[in-house]
């Protein structure tokens, strides 16, 4: 086991930081800051292998299924970050995008010893929320030789659901249980072997590339505005006026009384005050536009 660490590149030692236990505040933050700023060139080199991802993930969407996070400890953690903003983001069903992790629920808070050596366990999970061949698995590994998120790959790709490999190491040992795979090296930790900092950095990026282009993709957004945003607060509702009034130029009452008549639907009351057409049509047009604000209205208009 030793042996097999000691070539992973996450578990090198950082040249830079090798004395840092003698540096002060300043010093440690400027070489934390400096490797920071290469996460972002390095997903950038991996750019072609997110967009698979994000195809997969977008035929899944049409077809009915569902995009699936699954890792153990910060890899979990953070598929089950992104997969719980999106309903607030996008007005999606909880459902439709889910982070599952080694250890369950509890295991966001307290780590669950032994849940990621357990490749049965990954199935597992995955059997208990159904998974089928329209879903998307993407399993999340710094080390990308997690047992519980190769089980779970190994699954998902016997049942025919689409498989995504994410890690942070060259020939990774869950590159080969998926059908494609993000192999996103950020090279040694300043703390080594702390996948928390820039591995996870670079792995928070790409989730969120995954899931929000995906997202625009559905016609989850009209320019660069949310605007299947969810009006579960006051300050999401007055983002959601906010958002209506720029698209429409309508005055802030106009926005609000067209966003409650919508019942809450901020694309509804931007389809009813730019294409002029009561709350019934604008539903109708939105369905024959597959929930695109822009499509909506140019058949509106044609």
């Amino acid at each position: 086991m030793g042996e097999n660490l000691a070539i992973l590149t996450t578990e090198l030692r950082n040249e830079r930081s090798m004395n840092i236990d003698h540096l002060g505040p300043m010093e440690i933050l400027r070489i934390m800051n400096e490797e920071d700023q290469k996460v972002a060139l390095a997903v950038q080199e991996v750019l072609p292998d997110v967009e698979v991802a994000v195809k997969f993930t977008f035929d899944s969407f049409r077809n009915g299924g569902r995009l699936v996070y699954i890792g153990a400890g910060t890899s979990g953690r953070l598929g089950v970050l992104d997969a719980v903003e999106c309903p607030p983001t996008f007005s999606t069903d909880p459902q439709m995008v889910q982070g599952i992790m080694a250890g369950g629920e509890r295991a966001f808070v307290k780590a669950i010893e032994g849940a990621e050596d357990q490749p049965g366990l990954g199935e597992s999970d995955l059997k208990d929320i159904g998974l089928t061949e329209n879903d998307t698995v993407i399993g999340i590994a710094a080390s990308g030789r997690t047992p519980y998120v190769i089980g779970a790959l190994k699954y998902a790709r016997s049942i025919g659901a689409k498989t995504i490999a994410l890690s942070c190491n060259k020939n990774a040992a869950i590159s080969k249980e998926a059908d494609h795979s993000i192999e996103v090296v950020v090279g040694p930790e300043v703390l080594t072997g702390s996948t928390r900092l820039k591995a996870a950095t670079a792995h928070k990026m790409i989730l969120n590339m995954i899931s929000t282009s995906s997202m625009v993709l559905m016609g989850k957004a009209y320019e660069n505005l949310m605007v299947d945003v969810h009006v579960s607060n006051k300050k999401l509702k007055e983002r959601a006026i906010s958002i209506i009034c720029k698209i429409t130029g309508a005055s802030y009452e106009t926005a609000l009384e067209a966003l409650e008549e919508a019942d809450l639907q901020a694309k509804t009351a931007i389809v009813m005050i730019k294409a002029a057409v009561t709350k019934q049509a604008a539903v109708e047009l939105l369905a024959k536009a597959n929930g695109s604000v822009r499509m909506a209205i140019g058949h509106a208009k044609s």
